[in-house]
């Protein structure tokens, strides 16, 4: 089941990223933030209006999450969002994700976005994430190699971006939840 996420998930959040801290090099965090720490980010993204999901099994145990949130701080980045995704270990070569970053593309769509952007550490070719993207349509547009050094090793990040909403072959749509974020101020 794929739903918004809630304050309560927080503490399974939190372990789900603590163990892509700990034992991953998908994010070059070097050491896992804290539950106030992690509640701070969800509280931030969720007071501005960004969509925050969880991917859950039948007994209601959180899988997975993604959320979107800002590509960068500046106005004129306002149609454009990057995506973060981690998946319980357990959880992973499932399918959850597929069907999560499905849930969390449509949401970003659905406010009026244009740009979809992954920004994925330890963007090797065969990395589940940079396939996940490539099937969900997101094309390649760059890469910064040896961004990051993480478990004994220089690391690359792969920038991939996906296109909605007519991307930049219209204006802004002035109803559009960016639009509108930028008016109310």
């Amino acid at each position: 089941m794929i739903r918004a996420a809630t304050e309560a998930d927080l503490p399974r959040i939190t372990e789900i990223y603590r163990d892509a801290v700990l034992n991953g090099t998908a994010t070059y965090e070097l050491e896992p933030p804290s539950l106030p720490e992690m509640r701070s980010r969800y509280e931030e993204l969720r007071a501005k209006g960004y969509p925050f999901l969880v991917a859950t099994d039948e007994d209601g145990t959180v899988l997975g999450y993604a959320y979107a949130g800002p590509f960068r701080a500046r106005p004129a980045y306002r149609f454009i969002v990057e995506d973060s995704i981690y998946m319980a270990p357990e959880a992973k070569g499932r399918g959850i994700g597929m069907t999560l970053m499905k849930s969390l593309i449509e949401e970003v769509r659905r406010l009026g976005f244009r740009q979809f952007v992954a920004v994925i550490g330890d963007g090797r070719p065969d990395s589940p994430s940079v396939r996940l993207h490539e099937k969900l349509g997101f094309a390649h547009s760059g890469v910064l190699a040896g961004s990051g050094y993480k478990h004994g090793r220089w690391l690359d990040t792969i920038f991939m971006q996906l296109e909605m909403n007519g991307g930049t072959a219209r204006p802004p749509d002035p109803y559009s939840w960016p639009e509108r974020k930028l008016k109310d101020g």
